[in-house]
């Protein structure tokens, strides 16, 4: 079952009622757990008043994801991945209930402060996450033939950054307007009818090659797999560094405050600029044809971010920030699909959620080591010079790619 020839069909794997249906489930999950993300950073930061118990939310759910997310991707190689998103998910939901009812016993009392229980549900949430995400990228690809992976991958990265973009700014509303119980109640129906989501999916799983080993045996293959393929490995590593070296986000509450002084309001836009910039990039490559050069292509656009941090570390004019992060969030958007197809092209149906897991390990570590180092090098070299040096490390990193990964920089067409 290919690609019929003839014209890109930009609409293609939305005609499948199959993979249709997984993008609005996907969606909902993604919308849910962006409002849920804001929501208990809200109100964690309104009962403690304290910045350093926002960085212990995102640990609280990172720390347990990485430490999963390996066994999550051995899981989805051996169970049905239908099921296993669909028990992940109204697991995720089950958090959202606790969520729930904690906020309403600790609305006023001697619990009007607490906020460990939250980190507990929040530990809790990660660790159904490294379950989900590595079941979920498998079963998307299960639900495509080769030929619509690209396509496929397009939808999907588009899709889970409109969440980022819309999410937030619904859960801030309704916070606002009706509170935090109110909120959270949404988050859980949000998760709700993305499991209801799945339930029309026809999915027939692949016949699954049990062999000898231990579970340890099995995790080494999927990152062996990963680490022999020098193609694949360079690509991630790409995400990984540039998102390391060149993100800007950790830091974005301080560029708001006291380079470009445009308050909360503002920063609210510089945090969604890249998410919108990328729904719109997702949007025009779903209606173009399978790009060629694809290699020369990502390591272009993994540069082309480094300079937009350098530009955005530079710029003192609030539009000029707003474009050259929406710019950073296109580039990206470019670089995530083109990954996301590799990784489905070459690698096994029997291993996709080993090597899923792998990846997300790869972009999870990214991100939170990311802030990290932005902030650290933020307090030893300055604000400004420290964005700049991180954006000059990304250069750094796709020469020495490019240079080491010569089969990345030649490689065509892969969708």
């Amino acid at each position: 079952m290919d690609e019929p020839s003839g014209a890109h069909d930009p609409y293609a794997v939305l005609r499948n009622p199959d993979y249709r249906w997984f993008i609005v489930s996907m969606g909902l999950v993604t919308l849910g757990l962006q409002m849920q993300g804001l929501v208990v950073g809200w109100q964690v930061y309104r009962r403690t008043g304290d910045p350093l118990a926002l960085g212990l939310v995102g640990l609280s759910e990172a720390l347990p994801f990485l430490a999963v997310a390996l066994f999550g991707g051995h899981v989805a190689d051996r169970l049905n991945r239908l099921r296993l998103c669909m028990v992940s998910t109204l697991s995720l939901a089950a958090c959202s209930a606790l969520l729930v009812l904690f906020t309403m016993r600790s609305m006023s009392g001697p619990m009007a402060k607490a906020v460990v229980p939250m980190y507990g549900i929040i530990f809790l949430t990660g660790i159904v996450r490294a379950f989900y995400r590595p079941a979920n990228v498998a079963l998307g690809t299960d639900l495509l033939p080769k030929a619509l992976y690209a396509n496929g991958s397009t939808w999907r990265v588009s899709v889970f950054h409109g969440g980022m973009v819309i999410g937030p700014a619904i859960g801030g509303l309704v916070y606002g307007w009706r509170g935090p119980v109110a909120a959270h109640s949404l988050v859980m129906l949000l998760l709700l009818a993305g499991f209801a989501g799945m339930l029309p999916i026809r999915y027939v799983p692949k016949p699954v090659k049990h062999r000898e080993g231990s579970i340890f045996e099995s995790l080494g293959e999927g990152l062996r797999f990963v680490f022999s393929k020098k193609l694949l490995l360079g690509a991630i590593s790409l995400d990984l560094f540039a998102v390391m070296f060149g993100g800007a986000v950790a830091v974005l509450p301080v560029f708001a405050n006291d380079i470009l002084n445009t308050g909360p309001q503002g920063l609210g836009l510089l945090r969604a600029a890249p998410a919108v910039g990328s729904v719109f990039m997702g949007i025009t490559m779903a209606h173009l044809p399978p790009m060629r050069r694809a290699g020369r292509t990502l390591l272009i656009c993994v540069a082309s971010f480094g300079v937009a941090m350098i530009a955005f570390a530079l710029s003192r004019s609030f539009l000029l920030s707003l474009l050259l992060l929406a710019a950073s969030g296109a580039v990206d958007n470019v670089s995530v699909v083109l990954r996301s197809t590799l990784l489905q092209m070459v690698t096994p149906a029997h291993m996709l959620g080993r090597v899923s897991s792998v990846n997300q390990v790869f972009i999870g570590s990214s991100n939170e080591i990311g802030a990290f180092e932005s902030g650290v090098a933020a307090r030893f070299l300055g604000l400004v010079p420290s964005v700049v040096f991180g954006g000059c490390m990304t250069l750094l990193v796709v020469a020495f790619t490019s240079w080491k990964v010569p089969e990345l920089r030649k490689m065509d067409r892969i969708g």
